[in-house]
């Protein structure tokens, strides 16, 4: 028995570039954010998402100041949420209390004799799908599922399939998932190992609400026969399955306004659980910034957050946000 999650997933988001104030007027500042991302106020809420904006524009510019000090390692931009608190923030996305699970699967046994590259990005070796967009649906577990089928898929026929995320909200919930209210990746590949398969996004497309299950055979993109879990909490180990596996499903705490905000550099929050984890990404690199070891962690909130759509977790650090903690992939 070891710890899993049902993760439900933080929406998404767009962020600007790295956010610099400097001799702007605020007033036209915030009337190009409420253009920029299509907001709209009654007259009596303005006043408050006006206030909370701007408290999120001084986080935002003492935190790139400090960053450009050397004193964080990350850099901050505003995005769709920046008139939200971080509470309301947390409480949309909804935050699920970690459950505990049995499970006969096999554990990731590294190789042996393998000598494991210092950087890795299953990018350029056509492995990885373009970044996609859960929108207002807690389906981020949908998403980390099918990268990491993608990946194994590719890697034993060569060719690059788009996976229908729709198909596992529509379709998973009798194996323990809840469509747009939240799930778990080994749910999602216990699901597609007894349907026979995942339809393809291009004949399952993706419409970010729970819907009929609408699964058909003649339409399957993948297939697996079961999945691995890697050792909890141990980022050797999970080192050791991006380097010889692929992309890996992993899942962590998103729940920081500094997540919330991410825009580029090595991503380090001090306030990140091991265990509270609420929203599943994919694991589909590892290399050196700066001096500073890093995940590289691929979203599903479009190419407009984090660095097209990318995020670069800090790597030998305490597990940081809980990465290492349930991370798992399909076998094929």
């Amino acid at each position: 028995m070891y710890t899993a999650l049902a993760v439900l997933c933080l929406v998404g988001l767009s962020v600007a570039n790295p956010l610099k104030v400097g001799s702007r007027d605020l007033d036209s500042l915030w009337s190009e954010f409420k253009e920029t991302h299509q907001k709209t106020y009654a007259d009596t809420e303005e006043s408050l998402r006006r206030l909370v904006w701007e408290q999120n524009v001084h986080i935002i510019n003492k935190h790139n100041r400090e960053a450009d000090m050397g004193h964080h390692t990350y850099w901050l931009g505003l995005n769709e949420f920046a008139d939200l608190t971080n509470q309301e923030f947390k409480k949309m996305m909804g935050v699920s209390p970690m459950m505990q699970r049995t499970t006969d699967q096999s554990t990731f046994l590294p190789p042996s004799h393998v000598t494991y590259p210092s950087e890795v990005d299953w990018r350029k070796e056509g492995y990885v799908t373009p970044v996609k967009n859960q929108g207002q649906c807690g389906s981020c577990w949908a998403f980390s599922a099918t990268g990491s089928l993608e990946g194994q898929h590719f890697k034993k026929t060569g060719k690059l399939v788009s996976l229908s995320e729709q198909n596992l909200v529509d379709c998973s919930k009798h194996f323990g998932n809840q469509g747009c209210n939240g799930g778990l990746m080994d749910n999602a590949y216990r699901y597609i190992r007894d349907n026979g398969g995942i339809d393809t996004e291009e004949s399952y497309p993706y419409k970010a609400r729970d819907g009929k299950c609408s699964f058909k055979k003649e339409d399957v993109g993948a297939t697996d026969t079961g999945y691995v879990d890697i050792a909890s909490k141990d980022e050797d180990a999970l080192q050791k399955a991006v380097a010889t596996v692929g992309p890996i499903a992993v899942a962590i705490d998103a729940g920081h306004i500094s997540f919330q905000l991410y825009k580029h550099g090595v991503y380090v929050e001090r306030k990140c659980s091991e265990t509270n984890l609420d929203h599943g990404v994919l694991a589909v690199g590892y290399g050196t910034e700066d001096g500073k070891d890093y995940w590289l962690v691929k979203n599903s909130w479009g190419t407009s957050w984090g660095t097209e759509g990318y995020i670069k977790m800090a790597r030998n650090n305490k597990n940081m946000c809980g990465i290492a903690t349930s991370a798992s992939y399909p076998t094929v």
